[in-house]
C-alpha cells in the first residue's frame, strides 16, 4: 500500500517533469534571504512576461532532473531554487532573470534549458544580451527588403534623371 507521502512526492515530481517537457524554456533560479517583496516583484516581472515559477524541494527537482536525463542541471540544484518555465520568448526572460540577479546579490540564475539543451550562467548572461525576438524578426526583415529597395530607389532615380533632362531640354527650347 502506497503512503500519502509517497503519492505527494509522485505528484510534485510529475509536475515538474510535466513543465520541463511542455514549455520550451526553462531557468534554474537560486535565491537565498530573499524578502517577501523582492519575491513578489520578480514573479510579478516573469508573469507579465509569460512565465511560470515553480518551487520544490531539491531532492525532487533532482529526481525529475535525472528522470528527464539532465544530470547537469540537477547538478545545480542547491539552496533555494526555483524553476522559472515558459513557452515565450527566452531572451526576454533571461532578461528579467539576470537584471534582478544584478539588483539582489543573494539571487543566481545557475543554468536552464532551452528548447532541451542545457545551459550554464554564461549561457543564460550571453542569451540576455542578444535582442529580444521582434526585433531580431524586425532586422531579418530590413535585410530581406534592402535589395527591393535599393532597386526601387535606383530606378527612381534614373527616371527622375530623365524627367531633369526633359525638363531642361523643354525650357532651352522656351517652353515652361
Amino acid at each position: 500500500m502506497t503512503r500519502v507521502g509517497q503519492i505527494f512526492r509522485e505528484k510534485l515530481v510529475s509536475d515538474i517533469k510535466e513543465g520541463l517537457d511542455k514549455k520550451s524554456t526553462a531557468f534554474l533560479l537560486s535565491y537565498a534571504q530573499l524578502s517577501g517583496a523582492k519575491s513578489s516583484e520578480i514573479r510579478k516581472k516573469l508573469s507579465d512576461a509569460g512565465a511560470d515559477v515553480y518551487v520544490s524541494k531539491n531532492c525532487l527537482a533532482r529526481i525529475a532532473l535525472k528522470d528527464l536525463q539532465q544530470e547537469d542541471l540537477a547538478q545545480k540544484v542547491s539552496g533555494q531554487t526555483a524553476f522559472v518555465w515558459s513557452d515565450k520568448d527566452s531572451v526576454e526572460i533571461a532578461k528579467i532573470l539576470v537584471e534582478f540577479s544584478k539588483e539582489n546579490e543573494n539571487v543566481t540564475i545557475p543554468g536552464g534549458l532551452v528548447e532541451g539543451k542545457t545551459i550554464n550562467q554564461d549561457d543564460v548572461k550571453r542569451l540576455s544580451e542578444l535582442p529580444s525576438r521582434d526585433v531580431l524578426l524586425s532586422q531579418l526583415l530590413a535585410t530581406i527588403q534592402a535589395p527591393v529597395t535599393r532597386l526601387m530607389g535606383a530606378l527612381n532615380a534614373k527616371s527622375r534623371e530623365l524627367l531633369s533632362i526633359l525638363k531642361q531640354l523643354s525650357e532651352k527650347k522656351g517652353g515652361n
